[in-house]
């Protein structure tokens, strides 16, 4: 009696584990019964979580604790993108794997590709690096394709993740409006926030590890002078590190800034050799695991980013 007892038990405790697994899981496919969405990086799932509340079900293919410059989906991703409704991504050449990726989709799939950064203009960022980060335009150029960084541009997003919301799933309208409104209102408040706190201050120029910030820059009337260009992971030349250690002097730059999710060699290299200090401005690609288990999210991290920058620009 006792070992039929035990094996209910144990038939029992499996069957609540598996449905639980298929109710929420963000990494085990799709949810029946919900809109099923999947997105690239971490402030568009953030976005879409926040507007699509328990109407909507967000894989973020981007895991937790990678940069995603270099990252490339695997086969599990495009069978799990098949089955969703929507498929949100940033563009601006920021995904340089999408138009093989979907291509690579069922061919039966109703999953709708939405541009997040439609609407959004552009900033042409010159002499990039050329490892392939950025959406390469006339002359060779690049487009910064980090849209997010700025509230103001995160407000284009979002506008478009609802959109994208209502369309294909009409129904449930209202529901989606109420929770885009606040989240509209958090993303007006964090803007104003960034004019008026930095418009007040006596500096504008910024040192940054990869050329990440030039809608923050753009928006709020700062200068950016980055050690990297649009890709992290390419090393600058020994000219333009020379010509960085002067700027940092001449302009009485006071901190480096640095981010969690690449190596932080190069940045407390040239604030060693300055002799200035190094702060961390974070350009919310993605979450550490830390982060992660903090709670931290898309608005904590832009605010810590406001107090650094308050705290260099004195």
């Amino acid at each position: 009696m006792k070992h039929r007892i035990k094996a209910g038990y144990g038939i029992l405790m499996l069957a609540l584990i598996m449905g639980l697994t298929a109710c929420g899981s963000q990494t085990d496919g799709v949810v029946e019964g919900k809109v099923n969405v999947v997105t690239t990086i971490y402030p568009i799932y953030e976005f879409t979580k926040e507007i699509g509340g328990d109407e909507v079900n967000v894989i973020n293919l981007l895991p937790t604790g990678v940069e995603p410059h270099d990252w490339t989906p695997k086969s599990q991703d495009i069978i799990n993108t098949s089955k969703s409704q929507l498929f949100l991504y940033n563009g601006a050449g920021l995904e340089g794997w999408a138009p093989s990726f979907l291509k690579g989709l069922n061919k039966d799939t109703q999953v709708k590709p939405v541009e997040t950064s439609q609407g959004i203009e552009l900033i042409d960022s010159e002499g990039d690096d050329g490892h392939g980060h950025g959406e390469e335009g006339d002359h060779g150029h690049h487009v910064d394709p980090h849209t997010w960084v700025s509230p103001k541009s995160a407000l284009v997003m979002a506008h478009n993740i609802h959109q994208s919301l209502v369309e294909v799933d009409p129904d449930h309208a209202a529901y989606y409006d109420e929770r885009y409104a606040g989240l509209k209102e958090k993303l007006e408040k964090l803007d104003e926030s960034f004019t008026t706190q930095l418009s007040g201050l006596p500096k504008h120029e910024i040192v940054v590890s990869h050329q990440a910030f030039g809608y923050l820059a753009r928006d709020y009337n700062l200068e950016q002078y980055a050690i990297m260009g649009l890709s992290p992971d390419a090393e600058p030349r020994a000219q333009d590190l020379v010509k960085l250690t002067k700027t940092v002097k001449e302009k009485g730059i006071r901190y480096i800034f640095f981010e969690e999710l690449v190596s932080d060699k190069l940045a407390k290299t040239l604030a060693s050799e300055t002799g200035v200090e190094t702060l961390v401005l974070n350009p919310v690609e993605g979450l550490t695991k830390e982060q992660e288990q903090n709670g931290d999210n898309y608005f904590t991290l832009m605010e810590k980013n406001l107090q650094n920058l308050t705290k260099a620009l004195q």
